[in-house]
């Protein structure tokens, strides 16, 4: 599987998050970015937070590399 990445700058937040998390596992980066979302962002884990979670991810090469 090609690295995937879920990116908070998709998401509006009040704190501007802009972290992105990476992985070629799928099971990895979901558990990740749902661990983030629950700690940073006062969500509750739940199956709907990991289906939107899944359907959020994208592929490493789409991201910009622009600083």
């Amino acid at each position: 599987m090609a690295r995937q990445c879920v990116d908070c700058r998709d998401y509006p937040s009040e704190s501007n998050c802009d972290l992105t998390i990476c992985s070629g596992n799928e099971e990895h980066l979901i558990d990740a970015a749902v661990i983030h979302a629950v700690t940073v962002h006062g969500e509750t884990d739940s199956p709907q937070l990991r289906e939107d979670t899944r359907k959020s991810m994208k592929p490493e090469s789409s991201l910009s590399r622009a600083a």
